[in-house]
């Protein structure tokens, strides 16, 4: 399923805060985290994180699941990747070959997606 340009925008202003794109970059470079910890790597109060965890959730970025009494939040690299996809969908004009410059991930997202 590919976003709309509604739902891409609205990924796009979710992650348009500098203190929601350090949380999402921290889930993402640790594979999940409890907010308590969370919080505390990025030296954040529990009612600032929790507002941008709730915005995050909100734009489907992120996952959570309750550990015992501790919630833990990951990115939701599913999400993620559709928004990848939509950014680079016509990525060459839908010619694939043209798209070997490309590398990292973008580079399988554009060529499964042309």
């Amino acid at each position: 399923m590919t976003l709309t340009i509604e739902e891409a925008t609205e990924i796009l202003a979710g992650l348009a805060n500098e203190m929601r794109l350090k949380i999402f970059r921290a889930l993402v470079a640790n594979g999940g985290m409890p907010a308590g910890e969370l919080g505390a790597e990025l030296g954040v109060s529990p009612s600032t994180l929790s507002f941008h965890l709730k915005d995050l959730r909100h734009v489907g970025l992120l996952k959570s699941h309750k550990n015992g009494r501790q919630v833990i939040y990951a990115a939701n690299f599913d999400n993620l990747n559709k928004l990848l996809g939509y950014l680079v969908d016509d990525c060459c004009g839908g010619n694939p070959d043209l798209c070997i410059r490309m590398s990292g991930p973008f580079a399988a997202t554009a060529t499964k997606t042309a």
